[in-house]
């Protein structure tokens, strides 16, 4: 009897396809990955640097002189010398009142003045003669005292009729409106034809000196006492000689291209807004800055000498706002370090405290730190970038 299967020849045949199979299959097997070293980081080693405590201000300009234009005679306004707007001159004529009645009163002080003058040479003549003739009793000491008398009342009357056409030649030339200062003039109020008068309420024009020019800026009394606080610390020290240069930011961002001094603060804190103002003055030789702008004002107020500086991105924030940052110690573990922060100078953070100079601070790479885990620390900026996964 046959028994039905594959003749021995195939089986074997089969069994050895299956083992070669099995074989490579194995030998195609990706070998395990070795275990994964400790992550890179970048870090920044601190160091103590001197560092301006500056303050950020708003602030408005004001023009450095403000004179308004008004009149000293009364009278008919003939005509407007100016345009709008432009820069003028100390001095220069920018209304012309009618002159015609100052003038007809200055030609009648100088007639009476005249007259005073001629009578004076008079009486003058007879004052000497008669006392030449009251020496030999030619005159009575009467005559010669009228006489004498006379001479000295027509030398007060020329004095006073001198005062009288000074005084009409000063109001003649009232007639002419001159610019108080120089500088840029604004809208005029008045048209030739209007009346004006001697110490009207109301300016002709107004002129405002605009080179250099004032900012004034507030700081609150609260931060001036936080100032006051920091400087009694002996790490915080006054700010030296450059502390009254400002720096200025316009309204749009820009940067002004002139530094500025400061000049003054007010000693009195206002009642209403609890802050102190500080005035600083700016050379303004474009005339790029107006009155009333809107601007910032960059005021260095103290130094920290041995300050300590960390990028913000180093920096973490828990929900409380209390900062901390990454430390890599000497066994090349990353510590968690609590600080405190005083204030932001550019990118950066000002620390008091938890971090000394010679640290190394975690700013790179901190997703993959964990609290006493070993670390990598490399220069901060030449850090591995990830490697992308390989295609299959």
């Amino acid at each position: 009897m046959a028994r039905s299967g594959l003749p021995g020849a195939v089986r074997y045949f089969v069994l050895a396809n299956l083992t070669i199979a099995t074989g490579l299959a194995a030998c195609s097997k990706p070998a395990a990955p070795p275990p994964p070293g400790p992550p890179e980081v970048g870090v920044i080693t601190l160091q103590a640097q001197s560092v301006p405590l500056t303050a950020d201000l708003p602030g408005r300009t004001t023009a450095f002189t403000v004179s308004d234009v008004r009149p000293q005679v009364n009278g008919i306004l003939k005509a407007r010398l100016f345009v709008e707007g432009t820069d003028v001159k100390a001095g220069q004529v920018l209304y012309q009142i009618d002159p015609a009645p100052y003038q007809a009163a200055y030609d009648q002080a100088k007639g009476t003045l005249a007259n005073a003058q001629a009578n004076l040479t008079t009486t003058k003549l007879k004052s000497e003669r008669y006392a030449d003739l009251v020496k030999i009793n030619a005159v009575s000491k009467q005559d010669f005292d009228d006489a004498d008398a006379l001479y000295k009342q027509a030398a007060a009357t020329v004095q006073q009729d001198k005062a009288a056409l000074e005084a009409a030649a000063i109001n003649l030339g009232y007639t002419k409106v001159r610019a108080p200062i120089s500088g840029r003039i604004g809208r005029s109020a008045y048209t030739a034809g209007a009346l004006v008068t001697a110490g009207q309420t109301n300016a002709l024009a107004t002129v405002q000196a605009l080179s250099p020019i004032y900012v004034d800026v507030t700081q609150s009394s609260d931060e001036l006492l936080k100032l006051e606080q920091s400087l009694s610390d002996k790490s915080i020290g006054a700010a030296g000689p450059d502390s009254a240069r400002v720096k200025l930011t316009l309204s749009d961002g820009t940067a002004y291209s002139q530094d500025g001094q400061l000049r003054f603060s007010e000693a009195l804190v206002d009642p209403t807004t609890g802050s102190v103002t500080m005035r600083a003055v700016f050379p303004n030789p474009s005339k790029t800055l107006l009155p009333g702008m809107y601007v910032r004002e960059t005021v260095t107020q103290a130094t920290a000498p041995q300050g300590l500086l960390v990028p913000q991105q180093g920096v973490t924030h828990d929900p409380k706002g209390q900062a901390s940052l990454f430390v890599v110690d000497a066994q090349g573990k990353a510590q968690a370090h609590q600080i405190v922060t005083d204030r932001a100078i550019g990118d950066k953070w000002l620390v008091t405290s938890g971090v000394n100079p010679g640290d190394r601070v975690i700013v790179e790479g901190l997703m993959k730190v964990q609290p006493g885990a070993a670390v990598k620390a490399v220069p901060a900026g030449s850090t591995t970038p990830p490697t992308a996964p390989a295609a299959h």
